[in-house]
């Protein structure tokens, strides 16, 4: 911590994943997959929507963990993490108003390519704020405040821009509004940070670390060999799935099922602990717990991440007579839902943290969004999907304050940034893992089947808890 923190600080250094979130929450599940629908058509939406994401999620993760390490050592007369912050926002308005003249004058195949750079592009510009940004608490923040000012992190990351694009962005798109929508992002990303610019950073005089070239080539062969991992573990589930097509109902189905887990579980694990070994090499031997926090932070992400992503599709298979953009109504109004039990759970689950510790409550996180997924999957009616998306709220609400307070508290002094861009395996690579390979899933046996995989996913995040060792002497567990 360089200065006393003042009683608004938690916003000051939060405030800019409002604007990051509203750009995410209108980006990927409602323009992206209804700009998709429009230039592909039905048949092949999940496929080509999976794509997209799979490229330009992973060059996100290579840009927010290279982010991260310039910014660690950064001497900038304004601090470490904010230049980036606000080259990265003024970059990321310009890539929004290209997305607008696409959704207004374009069509077919050459539709889907420039949508396809333009998104290339925003990911790249979108993380080099945000590969700063995440180094803010472990800079600023002691450890035994982390948990709250996490839990405020997820506020702004989560439920405050869910509650606002469904009330407000939302409607613009149901009745085919783009530019209403893509300028209000552009008032989200342009007011947090500005806010966020006034976060008291100390610049620092001389530069901690020297530029380890050798890590930077470390980080684009963990994201070459992560995406490779993706890309084999995706091609096996396609080239297996016309065997579950074979099968009559049922069982066509659990063999899907089965298929997807298996594919989606191998490129966590094991997309996770080979990019580990690359990219920190000696030291990820050293550090086991931060590997395995990353598998746990993905395995959660895979679901929580995709259940919102693939939403507009499963509601239009759930309930036909909603067509097209009609379906981006239902769609916002159940992550309205979600985020009002993420704005409900985070602060007390952050609360929580600090006294009781990290690993039962991402634990029951885990559990509760299971649940959820499970309640949705079975209903069939809205009130039942709103049940459900309330579970699931409940559960990531915990889930991203306790997690994100473990994460920082794995993390080796003076190495946050870099420690932290490479976390964003999880974040990235979540939605590439279960856009990728869920898309063709959805394509084959319905986005139904696909969001009970998701639920899988859920369980398995709580099952890596077990090789997670907490630091000494938390006296937690």
């Amino acid at each position: 911590m360089q200065k006393p923190l003042r009683w608004y600080d938690g916003v000051l250094i939060n405030v800019y994943y409002l604007g990051l979130t509203v750009r995410t929450q209108t980006l990927t599940p409602l323009i992206l997959p209804l700009l998709v629908q429009q230039f592909v058509g039905d048949e092949t939406k999940g496929s080509s929507y999976g794509t997209i994401r799979l490229y330009s999620l992973m060059i996100a993760l290579l840009v927010q963990a290279v982010t991260g390490i310039f910014s660690d050592r950064s001497t900038h007369r304004w601090g470490k993490r904010r230049p980036f912050m606000l080259t990265s926002s003024i970059l990321e308005i310009a890539t929004f108003i290209v997305i607008g003249v696409i959704a207004s004058r374009m069509e077919g195949q050459a539709g889907y390519a420039a949508l396809f750079a333009a998104v290339l592009f925003s990911m790249v510009f979108s993380n080099l704020g945000q590969g700063a940004a995440q180094g803010l608490i472990p800079d600023l923040v002691p450890e035994s405040q982390r948990g709250v000012y996490s839990g405020l992190k997820a506020l702004f990351e989560l439920p405050i821009p869910l509650v606002f694009v469904s009330f407000f962005v939302s409607k613009m798109l149901r009745t085919g509004n783009y530019w209403a929508a893509i300028l209000t992002v552009i008032a989200a990303l342009f007011v947090s940070t500005l806010l966020a610019m006034f976060v008291r950073e100390t610049p620092s005089e001389k530069v901690p670390l020297p530029l380890d070239w050798g890590a930077i080539g470390r980080l684009v062969g963990m994201t070459a060999l992560f995406t490779g991992v993706i890309l084999l573990a995706g091609e096996a589930v396609k080239l297996l799935l016309p065997l579950a097509a074979a099968l009559p109902g049922t069982p066509r189905l659990v063999l899907t099922s089965i298929l997807g887990t298996a594919g989606m579980l191998l490129a966590v694990v094991m997309g996770v602990v080979f990019s580990m070994r690359v990219s920190l090499s000696a030291e990820a031997a050293k550090n086991p717990s931060f590997t395995w926090w990353v598998v746990n932070r993905l395995a959660f992400l895979v679901g929580a991440n995709n259940l919102a992503s693939f939403l507009l599709y499963f509601i239009q298979e759930r309930f036909p007579e909603l067509k097209g953009n009609a379906a981006a109504g239902p769609a916002a109004s159940l992550v309205l839902m979600v985020g009002v039990a993420i704005l409900a759970a985070a602060l007390p689950g952050g609360w929580l943290t600090d006294k009781v510790g990290t690993k039962p409550l991402i634990a029951l996180s885990g559990i509760l969004a299971a649940l959820g997924t499970a309640v949705v999957v079975t209903s069939s009616s809205m009130s039942g999907l709103y049940l459900g998306g309330v579970l699931v709220g409940v559960g990531a609400g915990i889930f991203f304050s306790a997690n994100w307070a473990l994460g920082t508290s794995l993390v080796p002094p003076g190495q946050a940034g870099r420690y932290l861009g490479i976390s964003n395996l999880a974040g990235a690579g979540a939605g590439a893992i279960g856009a990728y390979i869920g898309g063709p899933i959805g394509d084959n046996a319905g986005f139904v089947v696909l969001m009970g995989i998701y639920g899988l996913l859920f369980l398995f995040s709580v099952l890596a808890l077990g090789r997670i060792k907490t630091p000494q002497p938390a006296g937690r567990l």
